[in-house]
């Protein structure tokens, strides 16, 4: 058992790193899964300008990717619909609709000029054996383009997530300019499907992103939906109209969909609903509007780990200077050896060093003869010929060296001597060069992806507030019925979002849901008071002890309740003698007359009593006992505000 355990952590283990470093993470040095990687390099190394078939480029691509040919192509066409790294022709799907693509066999691709420009270069490409070791392929590529956050990225993995938004092209660039020159900049999403976007919330990539659909107006029984959120298609969000319309939260007439490359969505209202007040309905009960979450994370130095936009651009920023300065030394390097072997050339023919071999009888002698011959002109040139340079020199033709042009050799190393000035001059301000490398990538192709997603503040939608409307309770105390389908003399005005109180004479009450109909007295007792459930309602009542007849005066309010349950706002055995909601009334409780008794009546103004909980007993009003309680008069004070 324990042997079994063992295998199973080691099996488990390397599953797990298995799928995180090399299938669902992208890796923040190029921002590319392993798969992805492996269809770009395969696209470089076919590259010749023309398309090629996709079930082509993923039968070659196989031969690096040790899986089968369905996820390659899934990889190919998410990548040419991001419009970034491929060319593409042909049926590649709809992301606005969700419409799939068409078969592999049918579809072409290439790479992008901006993937030729800024994703390869040989000499900077570290190489390891394919999973067969029959071929190599790049552990990554020298990407000059932070395309980590440009296309973005999803993937799950075990264990762990990544939801990396895409951002805008320009602003990419132009925020590691600012990088390079120590100035502030902001870097937020941007969607291809557009739509507006709150990003106050976005925390440089570990927040979230509120996103809403264009909305239009077209006239008032008319909306058109012109743009969508990223993540939904036009399918998903008029699925989520149906099923707003069908529970009640919307009312729509028609809707149509005339989408193709640009999303067209048009509802049609019924009698009695207009456009403007249906938007908000729409953003709080569809896709209209949808709320995306970012979570940044990514391999560096095979370890994944969970960072920001402002780490992974400073991140790119740095690299792209260690990518152009080796690229610069390089380009040095074979410019110098390009004047070098010019020089040596020019040496060798304008000096008529080849007629000292002319009588050297063996192979090792010529070359001897020959490198004691350059010997003297050691000081004109950058190094000291080898013996591959000599070889070179012997291998020139006769007719080049009868036709040599001294005059077009001394142009062509001026000529050549001069870029290896610029270049040398690039290389002692790397910073500089790489600024102006970042205006040039903005200058050729920023044009071409235009900021699409519109920043905008987006407002917290009240949905109770959308919701709220006012409904009518008709009340019948004849039947005892109560409900919005109730006609009856008495209506109750409260709002569908309303619990209706009943208050009964044997000093108890309970709560419910406003009904369409129901029967709500008992048996020997009677409603005293019908209306919505509010906790701010102070209710002022008097009620009496029937075994010494004194009474007794309260005021309390009704803070809280469970639906149905039954509560007691009178100690039970009492007998409730008047009861209102009103804040101002006056009521006169008339006495019975006894001998030698001066009062026949007692005032009680409800104002001058304090509000108590529902459970506490009232205040004594009299010694006397009280025969009956009337209503006296309004609050003096309430009548004279009035």
């Amino acid at each position: 058992m324990e042997d079994l355990k063992q295998l199973m952590r080691v099996n488990y283990l390397q599953y797990a790193s298995y799928v995180i470093l090399d299938r669902a993470i992208p890796n923040i040095v190029d921002g590319l899964k392993p798969v992805q990687r492996r269809i770009l390099f395969t696209l470089f190394k076919l590259h010749d300008g023309r398309l090629h078939k996709v079930m082509n480029v993923a039968g070659q691509t196989m031969a690096l990717h040790p899986h089968g040919d369905a996820p390659i192509v899934d990889a190919i066409v998410n990548m040419a619909n991001k419009n970034y790294t491929l060319d593409q022709q042909g049926n590649f799907g709809n992301m606005l609709t969700g419409d799939p693509a068409a078969a592999p066999r049918y579809i072409e691709t290439r790479l992008s000029p901006l993937a030729k420009e800024t994703l390869f270069n040989p000499d900077l490409t570290e190489m390891v054996a394919s999973y067969d070791s029959r071929a190599l392929e790049p552990v990554v590529l020298p990407a000059k383009i932070p395309l980590l956050l440009l296309q973005g990225a999803e993937g799950i993995a075990v264990g762990m997530s990544t939801r990396i938004l895409p951002h805008n092209f320009s602003e990419l660039l132009e925020a590691q300019i600012a990088i390079l020159e120590k100035r502030e900049y902001t870097a937020l999403p941007d969607f291809p499907t557009g739509g507006i976007m709150d990003a106050s919330e976005y925390d440089k990539g570990r927040g979230k992103v509120k996103l809403r659909a264009k909305v239009e107006v077209r006239d008032p029984k008319t909306i058109a939906i012109t743009e969508i959120c990223y993540g939904t298609t036009t399918e998903s969000l008029i699925r989520s109209i149906d099923e707003a319309a069908k529970r009640g939260k919307i009312k729509i007439d028609a809707i149509d969909d005339y989408t193709s490359d640009k999303v067209e969505i048009e509802i049609k209202l019924p009698r009695g609903v207009y456009a403007n007040e249906l938007i908000d309905a729409l953003y709080a009960y569809t896709e209209c509007e949808v709320s995306v979450n970012s979570q940044i994370v990514v391999i560096q130095d095979d370890m994944p780990i969970e960072t920001d936009v402002d780490y992974v651009l400073r991140y790119h920023t740095e690299k792209l200077q260690g990518y152009l300065q080796r690229e610069l030394e390089l380009e040095r390097d074979r410019l110098m050896e390009k004047i070098f072997q010019k020089s040596l050339e020019r040496i060798f023919i304008e000096n008529r060093l080849y007629k000292k071999i002319e009588n050297v009888s063996t192979y090792d002698k010529i070359h001897e003869t020959i490198e004691q011959s350059l010997t003297p002109f050691h000081k004109e040139l950058y190094r000291v010929p080898t013996y591959d340079d000599r070889e070179m020199l012997l291998n020139i033709p006769i007719r080049r060296i009868s036709r040599f042009d001294l005059d077009k050799n001394k142009e062509e190393v001026l000529a050549t001597q001069e870029k290896l000035d610029e270049v040398e001059k690039d290389l002692k301000d790397v910073k500089k060069f790489t600024i102006r490398y970042l205006k040039h990538l903005v200058k050729t192709y920023g044009k071409a992806y235009p900021r699409l997603t519109q920043l905008k503040a987006i407002e917290e939608l009240d949905r109770r507030a959308i919701d709220t409307r006012k409904i009518k309770v008709g009340y019948d105390p004849k039947s005892g019925f109560i409900g919005t389908k109730v006609a009856g003399d008495s209506f109750i005005e409260c709002t569908n979002f309303d619990k209706l109180l009943l208050m009964y004479k044997d000093g108890t009450y309970t709560v419910i849901n406003v009904p369409e109909k129901q029967y709500i007295n008992r048996d020997n007792t009677k409603i005293v008071y019908v209306g919505a459930a509010d906790k701010k309602t102070v209710f002022s009542l008097v009620y009496s002890d029937p075994k010494t007849r004194l009474c007794y005066a309260k005021r309390f309010s009704i803070p809280g309740f469970i639906l149905e349950k039954v509560y007691r706002f009178v100690e039970e055995g009492m007998t409730l003698e008047y009861l209102t909601s009103h804040p101002n009334h006056v009521v006169v409780l008339k006495l019975f007359p006894k001998p030698r008794q001066k009062l026949s009546k007692l005032e009680i103004d409800f104002n001058t009593l304090l509000i108590k909980g529902l459970a506490a007993k009232g205040k004594l009003m009299s010694r006397h006992e009280v025969k009956r309680v009337e209503f006296l008069r309004e609050h003096e004070a309430s009548a004279s505000q009035a």
